[in-house]
């Protein structure tokens, strides 16, 4: 069999300017013939001219931009090629390092011919999917060669000349048919000397077609088929693949299947499941291996599902408990809980014989069917036995005879003396290799120690360097804190001070104690506040008196002070002067009170003080009969206008 394996090197099928070169790599008969690199048009010439069975490609997306472009990749190839896609298609698509796992094969990913060559021996071992996009039927169309024009005076001959070869060449591949025994359907058009064009519908492929496309002087004859609605992906094995089952049952019963890797390929769940819709749901996706459930008892629903297929059971020791299922359903999207223990189940199942698994990787040889492997060593095989079952069961070659001993001769010494000298060479260099291998292993033992011993050192120092990153973080908030707190204490004990001299004048009997405010505004009254505190009986002095505001005077008023002295009443507004009158607040001038400032207290004479504000009760005293005058007249006047009233109405 002839399989062809093709990578892009460099360049790509989308770009004008650099058009792709390909590592070809062609298999005959399970061995690689030649390896070189080609462009598309040499790759097509030499796919016309050789005809392999297989074109095998790992994406589709290298030989084909779009599907427009795929169907005239398709239609160019040879009809007894057919174009596999060893990495799947449609939405089961795998990459090409999964694919050769299966069949135990490395390669560098790196390296496109390598991938090309592992995609024709993937491909020859039956992976991947062929890619269809015609149908099974074959249209030959026979038309003219060229067109027969206006002409001249030989212009009727011509004509006749080029129909009746059509003519000729449709009844050539009619009997060609024939011969061959298909079906078909002719429709003729007729012209002046024979036919124009015929047509004919085969009921076969293209493949088992004898007729070619063919480009004549005067005719002409295409052979195509008819394209699908849609590309399809035939998988070129028809075994469905193995899968490891989780199941959770009960009223929403719950199914995850997972490869033989490990690998979600199905997770759903729903509460109207039957076990006949379980087994059909599971036999759409492949053919089950393992059968898991996450209790250490198999639930009859599970059992039931898992003797169908004939698969085989796995229970774990002890019912697996919530927390461990939701770290083993952490990578996965799941819908509800049944879900996540269903795949809990299946992927404790999988952990299990991982092990065994990778140890069957990396003992069975290259090209050989992995997960058949693991699936007969599950069932009880040996790995021989599985190998042996695998094996083709007979040969091109005949068991050769059994060649009689030879006998006791000259040579045959010789060659036991030749042997034994090899031998015993071989044990010394194998005593030789393991000595140096024990050199290593001290090695690297010792060097793992001091690989030890330097991480220990880093992650101490990484502790320390962090500890004190910590430390000094505290040290600094601390300092900031403790800087706020001594601007607190000095500003405490500068009250302090002040409300002690304001304490000591207030036991004076010549002299009275004064806060001074700034201004007449909140934010003074607040500094002031701030600063000495106010009481009920202060005498406050009143720096400035622009700017004033009666919500200000009004705040003034709510603790009870003795009054407020000001540089000169004559200057002050009337208004102002009259709200201190309403709230009752004393308003003394300075002059005549012997006031002294320092800072934010001030002093004058009692005396003095006295005097004026006996003066200002006097006028404060006035101020209110006049108030109370005023509002009876006004009280007068309302009632005696509303009589007035009364009287006109009455009238």
């Amino acid at each position: 069999m002839r399989v062809y394996g093709i990578d892009i090197v460099k360049g790509s099928v989308r770009s004008r300017s650099k058009r792709p070169l390909f590592a070809l790599c062609r298999i005959i008969d399970d061995e690689i013939v030649s390896e070189t690199e080609v462009s598309l048009f040499r790759l097509i010439r030499i796919l016309e001219a050789e005809e392999p069975d297989i074109l095998a490609v790992d994406s589709l997306q290298e030989v084909a931009a779009d599907t427009k472009e795929l169907y005239i990749f398709l239609q160019s190839l040879p009809p007894k090629t057919d174009l596999v896609c060893v990495t799947g298609g449609g939405d089961h698509r795998e990459s090409l390092a999964q694919v050769a796992g299966r069949y135990n094969i490395t390669f560098n990913r790196f390296d496109p011919y390598a991938e090309a060559r592992t995609s024709a021996k993937v491909a020859a071992l039956g992976a991947g999917c062929r890619v269809e996009a015609f149908a099974d039927t074959c249209l030959i169309t026979v038309s003219r060669g060229r067109s027969p024009g206006k002409g001249g005076w030989s212009q009727n001959r011509y004509t006749r000349k080029i129909h009746g070869a059509v003519r000729t060449k449709a009844r050539e591949i009619e009997m060609t048919l024939l011969d061959a025994g298909l079906k078909y359907e002719m429709k003729e058009f007729r012209a002046f000397g024979g036919y124009s064009r015929v047509i004919f519908v085969v009921s076969a492929p293209r493949a088992h077609v004898p007729v070619r496309n063919l480009r004549g002087s005067d005719v002409q004859v295409n052979v195509s088929q008819p394209r699908l609605e849609r590309i399809r992906f035939v998988p070129q094995s028809g075994k469905p693949r193995y899968l490891i089952v989780g199941i959770d049952p009960g009223t929403t019963m719950a199914v995850a299947l997972l490869n033989l890797d490990g690998e979600l390929v199905h997770l759903s769940s729903s509460r109207v499941t039957s076990i006949a819709d379980a087994i059909s749901l599971i036999r759409e996706h492949g053919r089950p291996l393992i059968i898991a459930s996450d209790k250490k008892e198999m639930p009859g629903t599970v059992e039931k599902i898992r003797r169908s297929f004939n698969a085989v059971p796995f229970l774990p020791r002890s019912d697996i408990l919530v927390p461990e299922k939701f770290e083993l359903a952490s990578p996965v999207q799941y819908e509800n809980d049944h879900e996540r223990d269903a795949y809990a189940a299946a992927m404790v199942a999988y952990r299990h014989y991982k092990n065994k698994f990778a140890s069957l990787s990396k003992r069975i040889p290259s090209g050989v069917a992995l997960d058949e492997i693991r699936a007969r060593v599950i069932r009880g095989r040996s790995l021989e036995q599985a190998l042996a079952d695998l094996a083709p069961a007979g040969g091109d070659e005949e068991p050769k005879a059994r060649e009689p001993e030879e006998p006791e001769t000259e040579t045959r010494r010789g060659r036991q003396r030749e042997y034994e000298a090899m031998v015993s060479r071989l044990r010394s260099l194998v005593s030789e290799l393991y000595a140096e291998g024990q050199k290593k292993d001290d090695e690297i033992r010792r060097l793992r120690r001091t690989l030890q011993n330097e991480r220990s050192k880093v992650k101490s120092r990484v502790r320390r360097d962090s500890e004190v990153a910590r430390l000094e973080g505290i040290i600094k908030n601390q300092k900031r804190h403790l800087r706020r707190e001594e601007k607190r204490n000095r500003t405490l004990r500068k009250q302090l001070e002040r409300m002690r001299t304001y304490a000591d004048l207030l036991d004076g009997e010549d002299l009275v104690p004064l806060k001074v405010l700034e201004s007449l505004s909140r934010d003074a009254i607040r500094r002031l506040d701030a600063e000495m505190g106010r009481n009920p009986g202060d005498w406050i002095y009143l720096g400035r008196t622009d700017g004033w505001g009666k919500s200000a005077i009004r705040e003034l008023a709510e603790v009870q002070i003795a009054g407020v002295v000001v540089p000169d009443l004559s200057v002050l507004p009337p208004d102002l002067v009259s709200l201190f009158r309403e709230l009752r607040i004393p308003l003394i001038g300075e002059q005549g009170l012997g006031l002294r400032l320092q800072g934010s207290i001030g002093i004058c004479l009692r005396s003095a003080l006295d005097d004026r504000y006996a003066v200002w009760q006097e006028e404060q005293e006035r101020y209110e009969r006049e108030k109370k005058v005023d509002s009876i007249e006004t009280l007068f006047k309302e009632y005696r206008s509303e009589r007035e009233r009364e009287v006109r109405k009455g009238g």
